[in-house]
């Protein structure tokens, strides 16, 4: 018995439980990953040149772990999850779109094509009509309830760039090739028809996001290095208070379109997402 329970000690001692540490953390799966790479870029940018699968996975596995990424997004899409769910997550996944079409329209309808203060008209559109998922459902299941999580079924389209490129294809700030979004599509296509075959594959999908989501992450900031942060740190300032402040509007316009009992504080929740 006694050495049972030494053993249980040691296990419980060497358990570091770093991953739910950092989901614990706000976009802590983002920003723990990302400060990591960058000050890797910084400081041994040669690390990520090893070759071989270091290279691959960490410095050019963006693309790769993005589709990943998608299925993932496209398996979360219950088309079973019918009623308030449903409609939560129609209703902000079309006001975080719009909203954002609107402001990347405005933008370069008044500054042009160099956009305001240097950020373009397309970074506005990119900014502010994409979110967060697995933020968004850390977010609700502190402050929101069952339906507010249920509506990352339909949320999850917007992880990933398919509402980005349909809006600035449809503003004609971008040129995208029909290739470009099918190229967008046929993952999540995989993701949500294999997902609401099998329950299993949704749940193992559930369960790999996190991991995805880090090391998808680690790709994305082994490009840059604090040089460029600081260089574009005002832009990047900028473009995160008005997407904060763009929570104001999803909080009014959320609670506006919702019933009395539904109501609650996750519009500003996807708004800063």
């Amino acid at each position: 018995m006694s050495e049972n329970t030494e053993k249980k000690e040691v296990k419980k001692q060497t358990d570091l439980d770093l991953l739910n540490k950092m989901k614990a953390l706000p976009g802590g799966l983002v920003i723990i990953p990302l400060v990591l790479a960058v000050l890797i870029a910084t400081f041994f940018p040669q690390a990520y040149q090893i070759g071989g699968y270091v290279t691959a996975l960490f410095y050019d596995g963006n693309s790769c772990m993005m589709g990943f990424f998608l299925i993932v997004c496209g398996s979360a899409i219950n088309i079973k999850q019918v009623g308030m769910p449903l409609y939560k997550g129609v209703t902000l996944t079309a006001t975080k779109f719009i909203l954002g079409v609107v402001i990347g329209l405005a933008v370069g309808a008044i500054c042009g094509p160099e956009g305001f203060l240097g950020i373009a008209p397309f970074v506005w559109i990119a900014t502010i009509t994409n979110s967060n998922g697995s933020l968004y459902i850390s977010l609700s299941a502190q402050f929101g309830n069952a339906t507010d999580t249920g509506a990352i079924s339909i949320l999850s389209l917007n992880d990933g760039p398919f509402f980005t490129l349909i809006a600035l294809g449809a503003t004609g700030l971008a040129s995208i090739p029909i290739d470009s979004l099918i190229a967008v599509l046929v993952p999540l296509l995989i993701g949500f028809i294999w997902g609401n075959l099998d329950a299993g594959f949704r749940k193992a999908c559930a369960t790999a996001q996190p991991i995805v989501t880090f090391f998808m992450t680690i790709s994305i900031g082994a490009k840059t290095d604090v040089n460029t942060i600081i260089t574009a740190g005002a832009a990047g300032i900028i473009l995160g208070l008005v997407s904060a402040a763009t929570a104001v509007i999803f909080f009014f316009t959320n609670n506006l379109l919702l019933p009395k009992k539904e109501r609650n504080a996750m519009g500003a929740a996807i708004g800063t997402t």
